[in-house]
């Protein structure tokens, strides 16, 4: 039974994980009741007054790496059976066993975590320390193409599970010798390696020191979704906006690490994280250097614009039509009058309905498989938009302003930044509903008194906007300037150099 004290008390840590000497009956116990903890008794070139015994977890092991780099040798090196006694593990470490690197362990605690992770052990008979060998398998998913962020014109790899593939990626990338990679272990039963990514003399030291500190204080028992990462090393529960930009593209990860951000690569999850995060990275595409200076300016423009959109118009309908009628134009609100006698609800309940629907859609469209979600989706349309209609249940004015909002919404690269825009959108609607267009503008002071309290790793969300003339920046944050006029790097307010080209 466990006591009230254990319940209550603070999380245990242990140290070391498994305590007791090191031996192979202790790792067999260590590993007792798994199926796949194989274990093998040979003799060192055959001479049976010398033997060995490995052991290794099936599927974690490369059976050909294994077979090949620590069994054949084993077998077939005479060496090893006419050197003196005292002198065999040593041969052993120094090059009997074909691997790249050998470690001589004499605690039970890293011998288990290492065959966890894909590691053989050696027991020579007659010794309680062990040799550990490297023979991890590598399956894993095949790099293919950003599915969130399709490149239209640019490169076509994406992360994957494998954190060693994915800083190869950047590597590929940047091969400048100041690009740091610092691991560190997070969660206590997953064991997941965690890398912080930067550049040495670009990015800010206190914004690494900050990041590594704060994975060091994460304590739960593992990282399986990327909230785990991104809940915990920033104050994300007051605030729906994302605070951690992320993309699935290697690529847009460097170019965030080039513009002095600090980047984060999490084992099992295939994105890359940058800090810190400011609200423009959450309008930028990875296109936005592919395409003409003019072009993306203008798609730039046009994506702050429907923010604005997807935000205000179900808000603005509801203020107009209610408190502030004199604002339409006379035909467009007769025809609006026209068209909602015979609805029997009130406006907002009109607009609410239709935005919670929409949302049902929208989910239910995303949780079920390719071809069900599209037919849920087209149906859910029909009956949502035409039949509600002509139920006469909304409005047509309604269907539109909802739609609209909809469809702007669709345009945020970030769908981090689009769900935290849905859910302001419904505050807004109900203030517009409360004090017509004073409750819309109430709403507009406090969203912009909310984003103005947030900063993430002691930047504030705003910087773009509020920083003005004090630090050098790229370009303007609403357009881009062509790339030869861009002497400064944009970004992190805080970097160690500012200018990215003469």
């Amino acid at each position: 039974m466990v006591s009230k004290r254990g319940q209550d008390g603070p999380h245990p840590r242990r140290e070391p994980r498994i305590p007791g000497e090191l031996s192979l009956k202790g790792l067999e116990e260590v590993f007792r009741d798994c199926a796949d903890f194989n274990k093998r008794h040979m003799f060192l070139h055959g001479d049976r007054d010398r033997g060995v015994t490995v052991c290794y977890i099936d599927g974690m092991a490369r059976t050909e790496r294994l077979n090949d780099y620590v069994l054949k040798p084993l077998a077939q090196n005479p060496v090893l059976a006419s050197a003196p006694r005292e002198e065999l593990f040593s041969l052993l470490e120094q090059g009997a066993v074909y691997a790249q690197q050998a470690t001589r362990e004499t605690r039970l605690d890293p011998v288990a975590l290492a065959l966890v992770n894909g590691s053989c052990a050696l027991f020579l008979d007659g010794r309680d320390d062990a040799l550990v060998v490297p023979v991890a398998t590598e399956e894993k998913r095949s790099i293919g193409q950003p599915e969130n962020e399709p490149a239209l014109k640019g490169a076509q790899d994406s992360f994957v599970e494998s954190v060693r593939t994915n800083t190869s990626l950047v590597r590929r990338r940047l091969r400048a010798p100041e690009l740091r990679v610092r691991e560190q272990i997070v969660g206590r039963q997953s064991l997941t390696p965690v890398d912080v990514v930067y550049l040495e003399g670009i990015a800010d030291p206190e914004t690494v020191e900050r990041v590594e500190r704060r994975l060091e204080e994460i304590d739960i028992d593992g990282v399986e979704a990327a909230g785990n990462i991104e809940e915990y090393l920033v104050d994300g529960a007051r605030s729906a906006f994302p605070l951690m930009a992320y993309t699935q593209r290697p690529d847009r990860f460097c170019q965030g690490l080039l513009e002095g951000r600090v980047g984060l690569l999490a084992d099992g999850i295939p994105l890359g994280w940058l800090l810190p995060g400011t609200i423009d990275q959450f309008f930028k595409t990875g296109q936005d250097r592919a395409y003409h200076w003019m072009v993306a300016s203008a798609l730039s423009l046009v994506r702050y614009f429907c923010a604005l959109v997807t935000l205000l118009v179900p808000g603005l309908y509801i203020a107009l039509v209610t408190f502030h009628p004199e604002a339409i134009p006379p035909k467009l609100a007769l025809s609006i009058v026209a068209a909602k006698q015979e609805v029997p609800f009130s406006t907002i309940f009109e607009v609410l309905v239709m935005l919670l629907a929409f949302e049902v859609i929208q989910e239910a469209g995303l949780r079920l498989p390719g071809p069900i979600g599209a037919t849920v989706s087209i149906l859910g349309g029909l009956v949502v938009g035409n039949a509600a209609v002509e139920a006469h249940i909304v409005s047509p004015a309604v269907l539109i302003a909802v739609a609209i909002a909809g469809v702007a919404g669709y345009t945020m690269p970030s769908q981090d930044l689009g769900n935290a825009l849905r859910l302001w959108r419904f505050l807004f609607a109900i203030l517009a509903s409360l004090g017509g267009l004073f409750g819309l503008a109430l709403g507009c002071a406090g969203l912009i008194y909310h984003l103005a309290g947030l900063d993430s790793f002691g930047t504030p969300y705003l910087a773009p906007f509020t920083t003005g003339t004090k630090v050098h920046r790229g370009h303007p944050s609403l357009f881009r300037l062509p790339l030869p006029a861009m002497k400064w790097r944009d970004g992190a307010a805080r970097t160690q150099n500012r200018r990215n080209q003469r």
